[in-house]
């Protein structure tokens, strides 16, 4: 009988281990996620609107047909990535993700506190080499740290209601993802 139930804890407790770590390596050995998905149809560290996403032609998982949504695919490697967001008169975000999908930093209009979202995105060792400014405190600049030289920034503006997606869109195009040498 014992050993019965060693076996069955043997089988439970490599079941548990073999679950984890295939739930721990699946992000990393997906190949279709949304960065891969969005190569083809976004220019490095340029803003682009995305479709408004139905059932069967959702570009990203889990996209809200009450958000219009606008994607940067951003590579640190030239230098650092300047965002410029005009905010919506409903509710605006931005959210950064590394390149394997892994979120770092979000901040929405009510956060930011202005008509605008700008910050700039660099990595640490790039932030390291700034130049220290005496005339712009920390509160003038909004820096974000990014873990990695790749990843996505995904602008997203709501709709309300129906009628409003032209408004909420229209923020959208006006946002700005550029790259620029650090001085």
């Amino acid at each position: 009988m014992i050993r019965w139930l060693l076996w069955i804890v043997g089988g439970v407790l490599l079941g548990g281990i073999v679950h984890l770590a295939t739930v721990l390596a699946m992000p990393r050995a997906a190949t279709q996620d949304a960065y891969s998905r969005l190569v083809p149809m976004t220019p490095v560290n340029k803003m682009v609107p995305l479709a408004a996403p139905t059932p069967k032609t959702s570009i990203m998982p889990f996209m809200d047909p009450a958000f219009a949504e606008a994607v940067c695919r951003y590579d640190l490697t030239g230098g650092l990535i300047k965002l410029n967001a005009p905010v919506s008169d409903a509710y605006t975000s931005v959210t950064f993700y590394t390149r394997n999908s892994v979120a770092y930093y979000a901040i929405n209009d009510h956060a930011a506190g202005k008509r605008a979202i700008e910050l700039d995105l660099m990595t640490p060792a790039q932030h390291a080499q700034m130049p220290e400014e005496e005339d712009v405190t920390a509160a003038d600049r909004l820096i974000i740290d990014s873990p990695s030289t790749t990843g996505l920034i995904v602008l997203r503006a709501l709709a309300p209601t129906p009628s409003l997606m032209p408004m909420a869109r229209q923020a959208l195009a006006a946002a700005q993802c550029r790259n620029e040498p650090i001085e």
